[in-house]
């Protein structure tokens, strides 16, 4: 009988842990496309054309071989993904700053986390997130309209009811990680995600043809 994929996940955690690097590099590639649709979702639009997410992505890979020691030390201090998920936000900050200097500093740039400042995801890619995934409007002019009204709800919510859907629904965390994410405690964050699903629903639901399938 074959392992279980949790108990496989778990193999290579030990191992990585214990210094094995072929382990760590097989652990990462598991989360890279998870890891990868972060960072576009949350890469500052005004860097398009000047950053690759892959590179980004190769970056963080190199952080966690440096760090893997600091997790190693206190596993138990959060789990090994949302650890990988905190090093490749931790990058792409630096990479906003190198390039942008001061002018991450614009209100919504950031959101802040209990373990630092993190990347925000904008209110034009999650709007273009769920266009994508809501309508089936097929006329430029109509998802340019939806899109615009999409957007005014997003910039309409409180910072973190925005992040906790956006972790909710893009990053498809559970109310628990969610939780220990933002360090919030898991009603206030299940509280914060419904406020803000419903919010966001009641906008949706007053655009002709959105739910059109």
């Amino acid at each position: 009988m074959s392992d279980s994929p949790n108990d496989a996940h778990n193999d290579l955690l030990q191992r990585a842990l214990a210094g094995d690097e072929s382990a760590l590099a097989a652990l990462f590639d598991g989360y890279r496309d998870r890891l990868r649709r972060m960072i576009r979702l949350r890469l500052d639009r005004r860097l398009s054309g000047r950053v690759d997410s892959s590179d980004v992505l190769q970056e963080a890979y190199l952080d966690v071989r440096k760090r893997i020691g600091e997790y190693a030390r206190d596993p138990a201090i959060m789990p090994f993904h949302l650890w990988l998920r905190l090093i490749a936000g931790q990058r792409l900050t630096d990479v906003h700053r190198y390039h942008l200097g001061a002018q991450i500093r614009d209100a919504g740039q950031e959101v802040s986390l209990h373990r630092g400042p993190f990347p925000q995801a904008s209110s034009i890619s999650l709007a273009a997130q769920l266009l994508g995934k809501l309508t089936s409007a097929s006329k430029a002019a109509i998802r340019a309209e939806h899109k615009l009204i999409v957007q005014e709800a997003l910039n309409g919510m409180d910072p973190i009811d925005r992040e906790v859907l956006t972790l909710r629904h893009f990053a498809e965390l559970s109310s628990s990680e969610t939780a220990a994410v933002l360090g919030l405690q898991k009603a206030a964050a299940s509280n914060r995600y419904v406020r803000a699903l419903k919010r966001l629903k009641d906008v949706l639901s007053t655009m002709p043809g959105f739910f059109d399938t």
